[in-house]
């Protein structure tokens, strides 16, 4: 199945990149890579990430890469990645001052 980005998830991977390169280039490059990377896993096995908690849908899933989450939603033709964010943060807190919709 295939596995596309969305505008939100991409903006959020420019971030780390960003936040990252301040300290090492190289650094940021392999997490971002990493991160991506995981694409590979989703679309050939999408339901080997665990159901998100937040969500309690068993089509909207999570993948952890070091210290972040990806969370995707399964469509019948396709994944999409929703967001990454760091396991620091509050996922409730972010939906909740974004007012996120997800399917």
């Amino acid at each position: 199945m295939s596995v596309y980005w969305s505008e939100n998830a991409l903006l959020i991977l420019r971030d780390i990149f960003a936040h990252i390169s301040g300290d090492s280039p190289e650094k940021a490059k392999s997490v971002v890579d990493r991160i991506t990377s995981r694409s590979e896993q989703i679309a050939l096995f999408p339901r080997s990430g665990r159901i998100v908690p937040e969500f309690d849908m068993p089509q909207i899933r999570e993948i952890m890469e070091n210290q972040y989450r990806i969370i995707y939603h399964i469509e019948p033709d396709k994944i999409q990645i929703l967001t990454v964010i760091h396991t620091s943060m509050d996922f409730e807190d972010i939906i909740n001052q974004h007012k996120c919709v997800m399917k």
